[in-house]
């Protein structure tokens, strides 16, 4: 995806919509804050049941500009949508903002306001290259943006990447009203190409890598379905709580707290209580949770053809044992991408599910000589632009002043 448009960079477009919307205010110094997407690299539906993942922020993002406008109110403009604006008097969760951005804003508030600082008004506009839909996560890069500009102009103390990555993640849960683990807003915060530990929920464990796929010979790329995750929100939701039912079988939330060799010794009895696809979808997790690790020493020993090996792994335990590919019948986004994707490679590179599943996007790891022909018949079925050749981005979301 291309860093500007022809109006100018991000940055232009959403100062350009900052003077436009919020003229009736004299502003002094202006804030810029970015805050890139990310791909979930390794790590299918484990974050949720405190195991481990790899992550990368992408070089597409949320860019904004903000700055204080002397009143109670914030007022937030967002490039093809209305200007909205909330009040700060209460920063309790209204369930009538809830799947809002609004919702977004009054929870980071929330979350802002518990580190001593005095929530006050503010002015801003942002403007996004991060496809909708795609599973890309730009919900996560909206509260990292948020709470970047809210730590900015309100005084108090700094706010680590993965306190605010929890802070996301509570305003999502609780005033957006959508279940989700730590992932997306982690790697959002870290910036980089992570490997995140969630056993301890509270602190979860993180460690960065510089890594350039490109330059390791494969090219990045994120193929939009033709289907966001909409449908399938039952679906979805299904997966930690089969997990989940596992899990307290054994007097415990979270599968990273079960004995896996207890659960086999367990197993008819868990087959004939939960139904086979919870026992399945357990089963994924520890095996995933397993390629993580081993994705990772690969990364970090250089070895690309160990890690497309375990990709591939990782793509096969999703589609047989999670099965967050299809819910069957005629109407299969993710699985007819994939099997497309694996029709042009022909065994070469690798390709996955990528985030939540059933719709969103997959992942593939392309060959670079194959590149522009992969792209051009992706294109050609699933519609122009559905793939897209993505580059790690090192920065994390951040602000600063202009």
């Amino acid at each position: 995806m291309a860093a500007g448009t022809d109006k100018g960079t991000p940055l232009d477009v959403a100062r350009e919509l900052f003077d436009r919307e919020f003229s009736d205010v004299a502003h002094e110094r202006l804030l810029a804050v970015h805050a890139p997407a990310r791909s979930e690299i390794s790590g299918n539906h484990t974050d949720h049941e405190g195991g481990h993942v790899i992550a990368g922020a992408l070089n597409v993002a949320i860019d904004g500009v903000a700055a204080p406008n002397g009143t109670d109110r914030v007022r937030v403009a967002s490039a093809g949508y209305p200007t909205f604006e909330i009040a700060l008097d209460s920063l309790e969760e209204r369930e009538d903002e809830h799947v809002t951005t609004a919702g977004l804003v009054r929870g980071m508030a929330a979350c802002m306001a518990r580190t001593g600082r005095t929530p006050a008004g503010f002015d801003l506009a942002m403007t996004s290259d991060i496809p909708s839909g795609g599973g890309l996560s730009s919900s996560a890069a909206v509260e990292a943006a948020l709470g970047r500009v809210m730590e900015a102009l309100w005084k108090g103390p700094e706010v680590s990447p993965v306190e605010l990555a929890k802070m996301g993640q509570f305003a999502e849960n609780r005033y957006f009203g959508k279940p989700c683990g730590l992932m997306d807003q982690a790697a959002v915060c870290l910036g980089g190409l992570a490997f995140m530990d969630f056993e301890d929920a509270g602190e979860p464990r993180t460690a960065k890598l510089e890594l350039d796929f490109d330059a390791a010979g494969y090219a990045l790329c994120l193929v939009d379905v033709g289907c966001d995750h909409a449908p399938f929100t039952a679906d979805y939701a299904a997966v930690p709580v089969e997990m989940q039912q596992v899990a307290r079988e054994f007097g415990h939330e979270r599968l990273c707290e079960v004995d896996p060799a207890e659960f086999d010794r367990r197993l008819p009895e868990l087959r004939e209580k939960l139904g086979d696809r919870a026992i399945l979808r357990a089963i994924h997790y520890w095996r995933e949770n397993e390629l993580v690790d081993k994705r990772w020493d690969a990364l970090t020993s250089g070895d690309i053809d160990r890690f497309l090996e375990l990709t591939r792994e990782s793509g096969a335990s999703s589609a047989m044992f999670l099965q967050n590919v299809s819910t069957g019948g005629s109407f299969q986004p993710a699985m007819l991408a994939l099997g497309l994707a694996e029709r042009i490679l022909d065994g070469l590179g690798a390709t996955r599910i990528h985030g939540g599943g059933f719709g969103g996007s997959i992942q593939c790891f392309v060959p670079l000589d194959m590149v522009e022909d992969f792209t051009d018949q992706m294109n050609a079925w699933l519609g122009e632009g559905a793939c897209v050749h993505y580059q790690i981005a090192e920065k994390g979301a951040h602000a600063e002043w202009l």
